[in-house]
C-alpha cells in the first residue's frame, strides 16, 4: 500500500493532466502551419519583411490563435467534440484578438513597433487576409477533424466492449446449456439402479447412496462454477468412480495420476466425466470380467495433456453409440468456445484393446 501511495505523485505531469498535454502537442504541431505561412508571406506575397520577421510573427500569432481556439475547446469539452455553433463563436472571437495580440508580441521581440508590422501587411491587404484566414481555418478544421474522429474512435471501442460483452454473455449461456446436457442422465441411471439394489442388496444400495452422496458434495462446486482446478476435477472423479464401483464391484478398477505441480491448474468444470462415463458405459460394463480405467495428466511445453484410458471392448463399441457421439460433441463444442483451435479431443485405439481419449488444453 505504501508503494502505491507514493508512486501516484510522480507520475509524469502530461499524463495526469491529458488536457494540458494535448495543449502542449497541439501547439507543437501549429508551428508546421506557422512555417508554411511565413514561407507563402515571404516568397509568394513578397512583402517587405524577412523571412525571419515573418516567421516571428506568425509563430506569435498563431501560437496566440491555437492558445484561444483549441485552449478554449479543452477548457470547455475537455477532449471531446465540441458543438460547432459555440464552437464557430469562439474562433470569430480569437482570431481578430490572436492577429492584434500577436503582432504587438511580434513588435516587442523584433524590436520594431507594431503599427509597422501592420503596415507591412498592408501592402497587400487583400491576398494577405485570405492567407491569413486560409491558414487560420486549415488549423482549426484539423484540431476539429481530430476531435471528432477520436469522438468515432471511442464510440466504436465502446460498440466493440458492448458486443464483446453481448458475446461473453452468449458464450457463458452456451457452456451451461452444454454443461447441463452432461449431468442429469448419470444421476438418474444411479438412482435406477439404487432402486433395484434396495429390493435385492440393502447394504450394497447403502453403500452406494453413501457414494452417491460423496459425489454430489464433490459437484456442488464444479458443476455450476465457470472454471475448477485439475486437483478438484481428479477428486470428482474418483468420487463417482467409487460410486460406480459400487455399482459393478470387482469388475471394476481404476487409477488416478495427478502429478502435484498441476493440481492447482485451472480447467472447465465437468469436463472429464463424460469421457470416463462412456469409458465404463461403452467399454468395460459390456465386458464380461470387466476392466481398468486409468486417467492421468501431464505437460507438454504450454499445453495440458489429460488421457482416460480403458481396456474394454474397443474404440468401436465407443464410436458406434449415440451417447458417446453426443458426449464428444459436447466436449469439443465447449473446447472451441473456450480455447478456439488450441484444444481439441481425439480417440485412438488402445493396444491389445480399449480406447484412450486424449484432450489438450492450452495452460
Amino acid at each position: 500500500m505504501i508503494a502505491d501511495t507514493s508512486a501516484t505523485p510522480t507520475q509524469p505531469a502530461p499524463y495526469r493532466y491529458p488536457r494540458l498535454r494535448r495543449l502542449a502537442i497541439d501547439v507543437a504541431l501549429t508551428q508546421i502551419f506557422n512555417l508554411a505561412a511565413a514561407l507563402v508571406v515571404t516568397y509568394v506575397l513578397q512583402l517587405n519583411a524577412s523571412l525571419t520577421q515573418n516567421i516571428v510573427v506568425s509563430v506569435c500569432v498563431g501560437t496566440l490563435m491555437v492558445l484561444f481556439i483549441d485552449g478554449g475547446r479543452l477548457l470547455l469539452w475537455g477532449l471531446g467534440k465540441p458543438p460547432l455553433l459555440p464552437f464557430m463563436l469562439i474562433f470569430l472571437a480569437a482570431v481578430p484578438a490572436a492577429r492584434h495580440l500577436g503582432n504587438l508580441l511580434a513588435g516587442f521581440l523584433l524590436g520594431v513597433p507594431p503599427e509597422l508590422i501592420g503596415a507591412v501587411r498592408g501592402e497587400n491587404p487583400v491576398a494577405f487576409y485570405i492567407v491569413f484566414l486560409l491558414t487560420c481555418i486549415g488549423v482549426t478544421w484539423f484540431f476539429f477533424s481530430r476531435a471528432w474522429m477520436q469522438q468515432l474512435r471511442a464510440e466504436a471501442e465502446a460498440e466493440k466492449a458492448r458486443a464483446a460483452a453481448i458475446e461473453r454473455q452468449a458464450l457463458q449461456a452456451q457452456l451451461q446449456l452444454l454443461q447441463a446436457q452432461i449431468e442429469p442422465h448419470m444421476l438418474f441411471n444411479t438412482l435406477a439402479n439404487l432402486q433395484g439394489l434396495i429390493a435385492v442388496d440393502p447394504p450394497r444400495a447403502q453403500r452406494m447412496l453413501d457414494q452417491l452422496i460423496q459425489y454430489l458434495r464433490a459437484t456442488l462446486g464444479a458443476a455450476r462454477g465457470d472454471g475448477t482446478t485439475l486437483e478438484q476435477e481428479f477428486r470428482l472423479m474418483q468420487a463417482y468412480l467409487g460410486l460406480m464401483q459400487v455399482r459393478m464391484g470387482s469388475r471394476l478398477s481404476f487409477r488416478l495420476q495427478l502429478p502435484p505441480e498441476l493440481a492447482p491448474l485451472a480447467v472447465p468444470p465437468m469436463l472429464l466425466q463424460p469421457l470416463v462415463e462412456n469409458a465404463i458405459k461403452h467399454g468395460l460394463e459390456p465386458k464380461l470380467e470387466g476392466g481398468t480405467l486409468e486417467i492421468d495428466a501431464r505437460r507438454e511445453g504450454d499445453v495440458l495433456v489429460l488421457r482416460v484410458s480403458d481396456d474394454g471392448l474397443g474404440l468401436d463399441e465407443h464410436a458406434a453409440s449415440a451417447g458417446t457421439r453426443t458426449g464428444v460433441r459436447n466436449i469439443r463444442e465447449r473446447l472451441q468456445a473456450l480455447h478456439g483451435p488450441r484444444a481439441g479431443l481425439a480417440l485412438e485405439p488402445r493396444q491389445p484393446h480399449g480406447a484412450t481419449a486424449i484432450l489438450r488444453l492450452p495452460i
